[in-house]
């Protein structure tokens, strides 16, 4: 596996998740202070509306960026070049049924925004700005799976976080002078042209001959892209519908004013789950040349490491989300802004749940074995839906956002913590699941326990930083013995770590090159 490449796509993409992170509350903190939260509630409608309809792009990104290892690593550079061509005319007409589909469900915007005559906004007017930006971004998304496919991840990286970067000083600048959603929205579409421009300069210098290659695809290989991508597109449908319609759902029945301050909760854990992702999404095209150059075992072996980093990892960033969330709203957004610590709760538990699933989806990517499970996302999106509306009528009214959030709880343990493992090792690794089973759903367990158990162990302080930080240490203590108890139990995981810490240490110790 090329560990520096990996290395390299991973810290690029923290330290860039991190700079966005506190860029992305400041400008919810802007708009919140000068437009309101009903506006804020109505953005992130219109967010996970567009996302709702972006299902027809579900899957392409991982489908494509698959279908170029085998030739990246063969150097078949006419493959390659035929394969981004069939890719580019994909990603246009991916953007063009977006934005039919946007035109198409702009009559339907007073529906979906219950209490939108508070709000003082031209629905359509700025839906269609942020559709918009939406559709543009696809001009250059083969360029971008290009890039990610030689294991370049750290370029398109810097390009959208750049481009996002720049959007957030134009918001909050905007919002400072004009108090204007439509400016502000207007600002998205800037910042999406400038990373279009750029992502052509570099891919043109870059890769000038793959992109000036006029190779058509074989009825083969067009054959097995097609596959592939209507698999990936099917088993992606249901982290769309799971992850957009909560929002939609609390919108439409429960009301914007709700969804606003409910966002804002998602807003800092989502935010929060990215940087975490960022430990292995960029290492997608790092594994998936692995897993076509090295043996099954050693793989196995790799995603058995993976998946107790993804446990670690998860103990002590989200039991720390439980602990300080609250404070962190309050501080950032408003003391009349913070919702009911049941609901804090689930919102936790239902993240920590869905991230379990990153060394599997990881390794799912890397190995393409989305195909073979391509119905389970249908079921898993029409439970979600089915059971978000019916918990909204059959929860206590002070209870029916926590009936939402509990539905997506259950489809995540009972569906996707069950079909996804036993794909990837049947498929993929051509081995038995059920000592991944064992593990994972231990992992979980303890992951419960440890949050209840926060939960009466943390204090109440009339001082926010104080209280803040007592809790803060508090889930770090919970977190520490919990995550040595794991390291202490698993031989397999300290032997890749000394592994790991050896080749750093070793490269630390190593004297420079003297070219003299």
């Amino acid at each position: 596996m090329d560990k520096n490449k990996g290395i390299l796509n991973i810290s690029i993409s923290i330290v860039f998740k991190l700079v966005l992170l506190i860029a992305n509350i400041l400008v919810r903190r802007f708009l919140i202070k000068y437009i309101g939260n009903e506006i804020n509630g109505l953005n992130s409608l219109y967010i996970s509306v567009l996302d709702f309809l972006s299902v027809a792009e579900l899957g392409v990104g991982s489908a494509i960026t698959f279908c170029m290892y085998k030739p990246i690593v063969d150097g078949d550079n006419d493959k390659v070049s035929s394969l981004y061509r069939l890719f580019t005319k994909l990603y246009l007409i991916i953007g063009a049924i977006i934005l039919v589909g946007g035109c198409a469900v702009m009559p339907a915007l007073p529906y979906l925004a219950k209490d939108y005559q508070n709000v003082d906004a031209n629905l359509y007017l700025t839906f269609g700005l942020m559709l918009a930006s939406v559709v543009l971004s696809y001009t250059f998304s083969s360029k971008t799976s290009l890039i990610n496919a030689y294991k370049n991840n750290y370029i398109t990286t810097t390009i959208s976080s750049g481009g996002l970067l720049l959007q957030c000083v134009l918001q909050i600048v905007v919002l400072i002078l004009t108090g204007s959603f439509v400016w502000f929205l207007v600002c998205r579409i800037i910042a999406v042209v400038l990373q279009w421009v750029v992502t052509e300069i570099i891919t043109k210098f870059k890769y000038k001959d793959i992109v000036r290659n006029k190779q058509q695809v074989d009825a083969e290989t067009k054959k097995e892209v097609t596959k592939n991508v209507k698999a990936a597109f099917m088993h992606k449908i249901g982290s769309m519908l799971v992850n957009t319609a909560d929002s939609i759902i609390i919108s439409t029945f429960i009301g914007i004013v709700v969804l606003g301050k409910y966002s804002n909760y998602t807003t800092i854990m989502s935010a929060m789950s990215g940087v975490l992702v960022l430990c292995f999404t960029p290492l997608t095209s790092v594994i998936g040349h692995m897993c076509v150059s090295e043996d099954k075992m050693q793989v196995t072996k790799y995603l058995n490491f993976f998946h107790t980093f993804n446990f670690i990892l998860g103990m002590v960033f989200f039991l720390g989300y439980y602990a300080v969330i609250d404070n962190l709203i309050t501080l950032f957004f408003g003391t009349d802004l913070e919702l009911a610590k049941s609901i804090s709760l689930v919102i936790t538990l239902n993240y920590f749940i869905q991230f379990m699933r990153q060394a599997t989806l990881l390794f799912r990517d890397a190995t393409g074995t989305f195909y073979n499970d391509r119905w389970k996302p249908i079921v898993e999106g029409l439970l979600n839906i089915g059971l978000s509306i019916l918990f909204v009528f059959v929860f206590p009214e002070e209870y029916n956002v926590v009936g939402v959030i509990v539905a997506t709880v259950i489809t995540n343990i009972f569906i996707c913590h069950i079909v996804e493992p036993h794909v990837l090792y049947k498929y993929g690794l051509q081995s038995s699941a059920k000592s991944y089973y064992i593990k994972n759903y231990i992992y979980l367990t303890l992951f419960a326990a440890s949050l209840i158990a926060l939960h009466f162990a943390m204090i109440s302080s009339d001082n926010q930083w104080i209280e803040l930080f007592a809790n803060g240490g508090i889930s770090l203590a919970f977190s520490i013995v919990i995550s040595v108890f794991v390291i202490l139990c698993n031989k397999d995981f300290r032997y890749y770590m000394k592994g790991i810490l050896r080749r750093f240490t070793k490269r630390k110790k190593e004297p420079p090159i003297n070219n003299d």
